[in-house]
């Protein structure tokens, strides 16, 4: 590149991704953690780092699923 700024791959946006919804588990299981052992006392952050843990995990998991549909796709092709 003209720039000398390279661009991460998909390999490495993936892998970023995977950590972050790896911490988004982890910190929506500590909370519940915290709620449950009388630690924290809003109940309204605990349930919002779940939902988020939740969420991340969902959206994850399609572009997993849309990822592997296109590698069965080019597999079917016929070169």
């Amino acid at each position: 590149m003209a720039s000398g700024v390279e661009k991460p791959g998909f390999a490495d946006l993936m892998k970023d991704f995977t950590r972050d919804v790896n911490d988004l588990q982890f910190q929506a299981g500590h909370a519940v953690d915290m709620l449950a052992t009388g630690r924290a006392a809003d109940v309204h952050q605990v349930m919002i780092a779940v939902e988020e843990a939740s969420i991340a995990m969902d959206l994850m998991l399609e572009v997993r699923n849309k990822v592997l549909e296109g590698y069965q796709e080019l597999i079917r092709m016929q070169v």
